[in-house]
């Protein structure tokens, strides 16, 4: 693509005074550098704007921010602005029988015991870890999440994470469950923001959204499907978190815990390996996934007509008799380093 840019660049760079040439206003005001941005040495002065597409799935996979974090670190302006500027990552609970079922039908080709006379049975257990740690990618209805994502969503602010702190962060969240359902996993999408430089006087932020309910976009939303799903009842909070930790893979290995909030327990400890007593727990869930396994379902299409008739009981969501009156709310910073007796506190 450098090379193919080049030869318009130089065709408008060819563009003479009497004779207007291809692309004439582009003449001599662009410079093609054809190399890596971490390579040292280019020819690349202190810039006042850095534009860049450095987002994969869920904001984060491919792992092209931290080069989008090298241009900045290296050749922004002080006071220099960002295209994007902030990402934001959402996440809500979602049901999903059938994507679910699906799921742990693959797992359980692997439960035969004479498959042309091979027991499979022995590796049973590692094809459910796999099948249910692969990410599914695509489109999906939102009218399947039993609660609402936290207002906000976590904040990446591109003008000041670090590379540290991008390589391994933590997402808190609580969720009120606004239907009786079982929860098969965990949904998420981000937004990004393009913020207007400081010195624009009254300009006005364009956010671009891959939430379920707006447009498609390349990126799509992705689930994360729990190996065991749980029940929850409507006006139930349901508390947890998300750890992502960069692989060498160009991705994330993820892993999050949810809880349903009895007024006893506690969250585990992020940090922590996964404890086999609180694995026991009827109300926790924990798992892990590879986002750079991804697996992909376009089986959802949007329905253009009236709405109108749809009722949350056709995913076998529940309403609840009475309105929920009890109101939710989550900051980027409720989970933090400080603990108490081991466990984070929310």
């Amino acid at each position: 693509m450098a090379e193919k840019m080049q030869k318009i660049v130089d065709a408008a760079n060819a563009s003479g005074n009497e004779v207007p040439g291809k692309n004439a206003f582009l003449k001599d005001k662009i410079e093609v550098v054809q190399a890596k941005i971490e390579q040292p040495n280019l020819p690349i002065p202190q810039v006042d704007t850095i534009i860049s597409e450095p987002i994969g799935v869920l904001l984060i996979h491919e792992r092209m921010l931290e080069s989008y974090l090298y241009a900045r670190d290296h050749y922004l302006k002080p006071g220099g602005t960002l295209f994007p500027s902030t990402g934001s990552i959402f996440l809500a609970p979602f049901t999903d029988a059938g994507l679910w079922s699906e799921t742990m039908g693959k797992a359980r080709f692997w439960e035969q015991q004479s498959f042309y006379g091979v027991d499979l049975t022995a590796v049973y257990a590692d094809a459910k870890d796999e099948m249910f740690g692969m990410p599914v990618v695509g489109g999906f209805d939102p009218r399947t999440l039993i609660a609402p994502a936290n207002p906000g969503g976590y904040l990446v602010d591109f003008y000041t994470i670090t590379l540290e702190e991008l390589r391994d962060f933590t997402i808190p969240f609580i969720w009120q469950a606004s239907y009786t359902g079982i929860i098969h996993g965990i949904a998420g999408w981000f937004d990004l923001q393009f913020s207007p430089p400081a010195t624009i006087q009254n300009g006005n932020p364009i956010t671009m959204t891959t939430n379920p309910t707006a447009e498609r976009t390349h990126w799509q939303q992705v689930r994360f499907l729990l190996k065991e799903p749980l029940a929850v009842n409507a006006g139930q909070t349901i508390q947890g978190w998300m750890r992502c930790i960069v692989n060498e893979m160009r991705s994330y290995t993820i892993e999050a815990e949810i809880l349903l909030n009895d007024g006893t327990s506690q969250l585990s400890d992020p940090l922590s390996s996964p404890s086999p007593i609180l694995n026991l727990d009827y109300n926790r869930r924990r798992n892990k996934w590879r986002l750079h396994e991804q697996t992909y379902n376009y089986s959802y299409y949007p329905q253009t007509g009236n709405d109108s008739i749809f009722r949350p009981e056709y995913s076998c969501l529940y309403e609840p008799e009475q309105p929920l009156d009890v109101t939710v709310v989550v900051e980027n910073n409720l989970l933090d380093d400080a603990t108490n007796n081991g466990q984070f506190v929310l």
